[in-house]
């Protein structure tokens, strides 16, 4: 960063994690934004956060954590024609707590824990009552993400070559 451009504003959502849909209403950006959260959590984090809330309300399996296959795809240059660049493994949970609220999860890779706990913080943070405790929960995983993010932007800023200032061998 440049030394006379003004610092970042803070945001409790790491720069790096962007919101699917940016110009959805509020409380759908804000549970986009846990959900992306949850999904760059480590197992032990997530596992961590939903024994902060034991005992859990009563839990419905609404979707045992099943793993399975989605065909990714790609675009050249971001715009062009659509193609398939591959499968990846996902696995995915429901589960619903006591108020009806369902939570959700699909992650990459064969995780069926993470997914399970993913989807159980998804349910609690729908509940108003418990929306402040479960976000309480999450931060120590949204300061993680943060500070591997400063990190990764330190290594890269310490690499840029600033051609406007580089002196030239003529005179």
């Amino acid at each position: 960063m440049r030394p006379d451009a003004d610092p970042p504003a803070a945001s409790p959502i790491p720069p790096d994690i962007l919101l699917p849909d940016p110009d959805a209403p509020a409380p759908t950006a804000e549970r986009q934004a846990t959900m992306a959260l949850l999904a760059r959590a480590t197992r032990e984090e997530l596992e961590s956060a939903v024994e902060r809330f034991a005992p859990l309300p009563k839990l419905r399996q609404l979707r045992a954590p099943e793993t399975g296959l989605v065909m990714v795809r790609g675009r050249i240059g971001g715009d062009g024609a659509a193609f398939n660049m591959g499968e990846a493994t996902v696995t995915r949970a429901a589960v619903q707590i006591g108020n009806g609220a369902t939570g959700i999860a699909y992650l990459l890779g064969r995780v069926p824990e993470k997914a399970r706990a993913a989807a159980i913080l998804d349910a609690l943070w729908q509940d108003e009552a418990l929306r402040i405790a479960v976000d309480d929960a999450l931060s120590p995983i949204r300061r993680r993400l943060t500070t591997e993010q400063a990190a990764a932007t330190a290594e890269t800023e310490a690499t840029r070559v600033n051609f406007f200032t580089m002196v030239r061998g003529e005179d």
